[in-house]
């Protein structure tokens, strides 16, 4: 039996399944066995005896089911009902790869204990259609194009519907859409499926399958067209966008263009596509842009475990006269950190390079040790779809307050530093999967009294591991500042760790250099290590938004790498998959203070 896309067996197409897909809100099929009891009245009850798989399509998109709230349903009308629920049934029994099923529905009689007509719709799927051949064809200027090979091999060799899987209806959908985003993503936007075919024979069931996409001609970038600048140079955007005229298209190319220009903070929306209606080697790529505004102020309240209440003010300039930088100063006030800090940033030059310097002064605790610090940076930076990369000279002072003493320690440093962070996350907000990696690399000397040299290294990693009941989370980082052990070092080139993204059962910044006299203070050498298994929270038998955690974090601050002792927490959680990132809740024990404490966190930063 053969059958093309406008026949019967293309099921996502037939009578029956649309009106199932469009049933009004007080149609909604409900389970009759759970339900039954809290229905006054019905026309009938039905009950299914089939596979779970089927069991629950049948509940969702028979269109008996339509009919149970009709309360004056006549035993004929009931009949002739039931005579079409059959191939309704086989219909939607076909969609799943069950193509030669046996349906069995019947009205049982009628009992004292009956308040409605009782039906028993019982189906024996029989075996399973599975796919033996899959062709897939291309026509037009892909079939022989050589700079196409690639991309022809990898459209087929990522066919989803496989020989040896079952055929379904939504696999075969899902296939078939997959292989057209794959043609039209690159060089060929205006592709689209040409003839295709599903060859099934119930008898033996096999699943022949046949796709033939149409590529039409490759396109290639031409002119951009910027509509929507007002206060900006259309030379930035494009130095920004940075898609070269004669390059083949690239859907991927464009988001990417399309994602910076919209994290560089000067526009609230950003819209990027390809003309295909004109010359396919010199298409137009249209950029639509609204400009944001040109100064805006940000209150922002807040609380977390490890800071208490916060309060935070953000004026941002996005173009200072006489420099025309982008300007962001911040004032930001909590229990441990009061801050505040500007910095400059000029428009990216031609290869996504910034020019910026910055200035802050924060007043902190760090260990039990009140430090005043302040920061200037000046350097550039760039930021890519997944790597971000940081040259930077600073220089940093700390005043710090010890329990011995009236008169702050003062600590200076000027250093050169390179940092950067490289993603590979499946998502960018909350990820379940993938990995990242940043490092920080400087060198410099201490000022004042004695130039002391030092040097300062840094590196961090996490990454996912898939299980087959949710997956593995791991986190490590680890520091070494190496100098003179008498250099005057300022604390905040230093290390300490703990709270809800280090040590989990301690406090902020708890865990560092415990001193003769008890205070804690910051030290040269780090390691931290976690690792978290999540689950997926199911309910009524699917995954949630939700999901539990099992963690066991170690962390360790010394001044000598030999002193390293690690302060161990462990404990469970949850968390939520919110619009703006994950949020975390977690009740941890800290193993060495003896004590539970509850860590709130939102959003994800890597």
């Amino acid at each position: 039996m053969k059958c093309f896309e406008a026949a019967a067996l293309v099921l996502l197409s037939t009578p029956a399944f649309l009106n199932a897909q469009t049933l009004p809100a007080q149609a909604t099929p409900v389970d009759p066995v759970s339900t039954s009891a809290a229905l006054t009245v019905a026309a009938f009850d039905l009950s299914i005896d089939a596979p779970e798989e089927i069991r629950q399509l049948l509940q969702q998109h028979l269109e008996l089911l339509r009919y149970r709230t009709v309360s004056d349903l006549s035993d004929g009308e009931l009949d002739r009902l039931l005579t079409s629920a059959e191939q309704n049934t086989r219909e939607l029994v076909a969609t799943l790869g069950y193509f030669a099923p046996v349906i069995h529905i019947e009205r049982l009689p009628l009992n004292r204990a009956d308040r409605n007509r009782q039906i028993k719709l019982s189906v024996a799927p029989g075996l399973p259609t599975q796919v033996v051949e899959v062709q897939v064809n291309f026509n037009g200027p892909i079939a022989t194009d050589p700079a196409a090979v690639v991309q022809r091999r990898q459209i087929s060799d990522n066919w989803s519907l496989r020989q040896g899987m079952r055929f379904t209806q939504i696999q075969w959908e899902a296939a078939k859409q997959q292989a057209l985003r794959q043609l039209t993503s690159q060089r060929y936007p205006a592709g689209h499926l040409g003839s295709t075919l599903a060859d099934i024979d119930p008898n033996t069931q096999q699943a022949r399958l046949r796709v033939t996409l149409e590529s039409g001609p490759a396109y290639q970038l031409g002119a951009l067209v910027i509509k929507g600048l007002q206060r900006y140079d259309a030379d930035w955007v494009i130095q920004l966008a940075r898609l070269e005229p004669g390059t083949a298209y690239s859907q991927t190319q464009l988001a990417t263009a399309q994602q910076r220009l919209a994290d560089s903070g000067y526009f609230d929306s950003v819209f990027v596509s390809l003309d295909t209606s004109g010359d396919p080697l010199a298409a137009l790529v249209l950029i639509t842009l609204h400009e944001a505004q040109l100064q805006k102020l940000v209150f922002g309240i807040g609380a977390s475990t490890d800071s208490g209440p916060r309060l935070s003010v953000e004026h941002t300039h996005h173009k200072v006269p006489g420099i025309g930088w982008n300007a962001v100063s911040k004032l930001r006030l909590d229990r441990n950190d009061k801050s505040l800090g500007t910095e400059l940033t000029a428009a990216p030059d031609a290869n996504n390079w910034r020019w910026a310097v910055s200035g802050l002064l924060q007043n902190q605790q760090l260990g039990t040790l009140d430090v005043t610090s302040e920061r200037l940076r000046a350097g550039r930076s760039k930021t890519d779809e997944h790597i971000d990369r940081n040259l930077y000279l600073q220089y940093d002072r700390a005043d710090t307050l010890d329990t011995t003493s009236m008169q702050p320690l003062i600590a200076q440093a000027i250093s050169a530093n390179y940092a950067f962070t490289l993603r590979n996350f499946n998502q960018i907000l909350n990820p379940t999967g993938g990995w990242g990696w940043g490092a920080e690399i400087g060198g410099g000397a201490t000022l004042g009294g004695q130039h002391d040299p030092f040097a300062r290294l840094l590196t961090r990693w996490q990454g996912f591991l898939p299980l087959s009941a949710g997956r593995i989370a791991l986190h490590a980082s680890a520091g070494a500042v190496l100098s003179k052990a008498d250099a005057n070092l300022p604390s905040t080139q230093l290390f300490l760790t703990g709270g809800d993204a280090s040590v989990r059962g301690y406090g902020l910044r708890d865990i560092g250099v415990t001193l003769a006299d008890g205070s804690v203070t910051a030290g040269r050498y780090l390691a931290v290590g976690s690792i978290e298994w999540q689950r997926p929270i199911r309910i009524n038998g699917q995954a949630s938004d939700w999901e539990s955690t099992l963690f066991l974090d170690s962390g360790a601050v010394a001044n000598q790498a030999a002193d390293l002792r690690a302060k161990v927490g462990i404990g469970a959680g949850v968390r939520w998959s919110s619009p703006v990132g994950p949020l975390q809740i977690d009740l941890a024990y800290g193993v060495a203070v003896q004590r539970f404490r509850l860590h709130l966190n939102l959003g994800f930063t890597f």
